[in-house]
């Protein structure tokens, strides 16, 4: 029970900040409330069932479909496939919201906002994970980053290209789901990292007005390009000629 109420503070406050950020009225055309319906709705619904009878009840169901003996460290590189899909699309000249350098700014900081968030309640709430691991459960942090940065590629596609712009959070989910048939988190953590990562990623572009700077506006020459070599994964300039 403390836990649960713990964790409504933290997203209460959260709420607080962001709604006392959006009656300033700075850009009175978006509306903060539509977008954020959804990550909230997940958020809640993790907390409700965290600890939960129904909770415990589908991680048995999920073990037994996949079995006991199941693991994979696939979610660990399908994680970071919305952040290859945002540059590779790039490169192919997809219409983009964005130019490549404030996408890069937009994912950086969402990911670090929603790093920094998980981190936080992960060492408030101490969930035990379901291998009995740690207690570093709840909320679950592979899933929140990977729908952060799904939700980068879902604002910067929307408008261009549907099935791309939604390929983030298919992404996304199988990371989840793979979370799950791992054994390392509850479905009330992968909820609630889902949640957290597109309600981070939702508000760094509702604000993103106000840190708009971008050196390489007139290089249209120039994009990033994603980079894994030897478990390491990264970006570099890439420059026409």
């Amino acid at each position: 029970m403390k836990r649960k109420i713990l964790t409504i503070l933290v997203i209460f406050m959260l709420g607080k900040v962001v709604a006392q950020l959006d009656s300033t009225r700075v850009n009175p055309k978006r509306t903060l409330l539509k977008k954020s319906i959804i990550p909230l709705s997940l958020i809640g619904t993790g907390i409700i069932l965290s600890d939960s009878s129904l909770e415990n009840s589908f991680n048995t169901t999920t073990r037994n479909w996949v079995g006991n003996d199941f693991e994979t460290t696939s979610d660990d590189y399908i994680r970071y496939a919305p952040v290859a899909t945002l540059y590779l699309a790039d490169i192919a000249g997809i219409q983009a919201k964005n130019h490549w350098f404030d996408q890069t700014k937009n994912l950086v900081i969402s990911m670090i906002l929603t790093d920094v968030f998980t981190r936080a309640l992960k060492k408030s709430v101490f969930k035990l994970r379901p291998d009995g691991s740690n207690e570093n459960a709840f909320p679950s942090g592979h899933t929140s980053i990977t729908f952060a940065s799904g939700a980068v590629v879902y604002e910067e596609f929307k408008n261009s290209s549907s099935l791309l712009a939604y390929s983030g959070y298919g992404f996304a989910t199988l990371t989840g789901g793979l979370r799950l048939a791992n054994n390392k988190h509850w479905v009330s953590d992968v909820l609630a990292g889902a949640g957290l990562g597109i309600l981070v990623t939702k508000l760094v572009y509702h604000f993103d007005y106000l840190f708009k700077w971008n050196p390489f506006m007139k290089s249209q020459d120039m994009s990033l390009v994603p980079r894994y070599s030897d478990g390491n994964v990264g970006l570099y300039l890439s420059k026409k000629f």
